[in-house]
């Protein structure tokens, strides 16, 4: 197995939303916002080069989306997909297996460009996994998410016919989040604080544990408990699931790769007085 961190650019989102009921004293030392109240965030993703099997874990915002919606999220930087997956050796039709955590636009919005005046997939190879219960949830979404989940992003792949379901585990184990299998070396945690049944790509790399943390922990600057984005459709389950998540995180010595964070990539993390924080600041190169 080979790792490859798959920059896609930068967008921004109002710093109040992202860190919930933390004050802007406390969290603006963090990810310092400008006269608009904005912090910048990443949209990483990560390719897992398997045997013969190439699976790309989200795909960004896309570029399918007219400019009244990108005026709302300021894109910027010189990172594209393309440009990334090239960076490596690698093209979009090379993909087998596009792993989406969960159907926001920022995770899902590259899955589909306009081809004229259809919609097509962006990965023509690839085999695009959800889970039936997330993909519900999308499709009919509730009144306060529904502006995630647009459907120019998520329709055309189940009219594709390129969509299949991970089998979500039954039963949980006390303290531990549910896991599945998807392929050698590479488990699944679901977590539904954020948004029904997201999944976090859980790997076994080079004698490490590497978890996507997708929106569980949209940064670093999120590992604190309490610090919840007012996004997040149950935050009460997801204080759960962080202390759960971050308890064995660090007890096993876990490496986290952020989605979000713009200047960390991945981190580890020790137990303090104050609870769990990050140790170490580490790149998936340098594993």
């Amino acid at each position: 197995m080979k790792l490859y961190s798959i920059e896609t650019g930068n967008f921004m989102l109002d710093g109040g939303a992202m860190f919930g009921v933390v004050p802007k004293q406390i969290w603006n030392k963090i990810n310092p916002a400008d006269e608009n109240n904005l912090c910048t965030w990443s949209m990483r993703c990560l390719l897992v080069e398997d045997g013969d099997r190439l699976i790309l874990i989200d795909n960004g915002i896309g570029n399918k989306q007219d400019d009244k919606f990108f005026g709302h999220y300021h894109l910027h930087g010189t990172a594209t997909l393309d440009g990334s997956l090239a960076a490596h050796g690698f093209h979009r039709d090379d993909i087998t297996d596009v792993f989406l955590t969960h159907l926001h636009f920022d995770h899902c919005g590259g899955s589909i460009v306009r081809n004229g005046d259809t919609l097509a997939p962006a990965f023509r190879n690839a085999t695009y996994w959800s889970n039936e219960k997330h993909w519900e949830w999308a499709v009919s979404p509730n009144d306060r998410e529904k502006a995630s989940f647009l459907k120019e992003n998520i329709i055309p792949i189940q009219q594709s016919g390129q969509l299949k379901f991970v089998a979500q585990p039954h039963h949980q184990d006390v303290g531990r989040l549910p896991l599945a299998d998807f392929a050698d070396d590479f488990q699944v945690r679901f977590v539904c604080g954020h948004t029904e049944s997201m999944m976090l790509p859980q790997l076994e790399y080079k004698g490490r544990t590497i978890v996507f943390m997708a929106d569980l922990l949209p940064s670093a600057g999120h590992i604190p408990v309490p610090y919840v984005m007012a996004y997040d459709m149950f935050p009460l389950t997801t204080l759960g699931e962080k202390k759960r998540f971050l308890a064995e995180a660090a007890e096993k010595d876990f490496i986290l790769f952020f989605e979000h964070d713009a200047q960390r990539e991945c981190c580890t993390l020790e137990q303090t007085e104050k609870g769990v924080r990050m140790k170490e600041s580490v790149r998936v190169s340098e594993i």
